[in-house]
């Protein structure tokens, strides 16, 4: 490769011809993927680093992959961009299962499938692949990640029978309900201030 690719998608367009003789090696065909840098269908916080959709949900009958703008690092963006390629050898019929297992494992990818990851030789493979196409023409877009802090939900409960209900915080207003098995009031548990 003489020239360098200087956009994301020139580069990850390389690094798919790249790889490409890893998986032929192995006894796959990579079919034709387009490749970008964006983010998984579930969102920028979900923590998903890839994606690949099948051919079927494709109108040009292409395999889509996208790599998450989260990742800067050549061999990281590589490592997941042929977990992604595995799911396209495999047009995305068997999620994570043991058709998918069956190419990783081949391929020399290791731990568990939902997150399966270059072993140590398939990562000496992509250390060479990055040495040939250089550093990733991309900056690592930050994503803050939405905290939940969740407090538990008020509640009443029988002081007869001990029967419990969620109170939901639109109705906190109207006070604690009756037991309907023993019809007195119930008693208010845990936070019942309206926000």
């Amino acid at each position: 490769m003489a020239i360098k690719p200087t956009t994301r998608e020139s580069w990850l367009e390389a690094a798919v011809q790249e790889l490409i003789p890893i998986f032929v090696k192995a006894g796959f065909a990579v079919p034709l993927c387009r490749v970008s840098c964006g983010f998984a269908s579930t969102g920028a916080r979900s923590g998903h680093i890839g994606q690949c959709w099948s051919t079927k949900a494709s109108k040009d009958g292409i395999n889509q992959i996208f790599v998450s703008p989260a990742l800067e690092e050549a061999i990281e963006v590589l490592d997941t961009l042929v977990h992604e390629l595995v799911h396209a050898v495999d047009d995305c019929q068997h999620k994570h299962g043991k058709e998918f297992k069956k190419i990783a494992i081949k391929l020399g990818m290791t731990g568990p499938m939902r997150s399966a990851g270059a072993g140590p030789i398939l990562k000496e493979k992509l250390k060479e692949v990055a040495g040939r196409l250089g550093a990733y023409p991309h900056a690592r877009l930050s994503v803050p990640m939405k905290t939940v802090t969740r407090s538990p939900r008020p509640r009443a409960k029988c002081r007869k029978c001990g029967f419990t209900v969620p109170m939901l915080k639109d109705f906190l207003h109207y006070g604690p309900p009756i037991c309907p098995k023993d019809r007195v009031e119930m008693e208010a548990i845990g936070d019942w201030e309206i926000a």
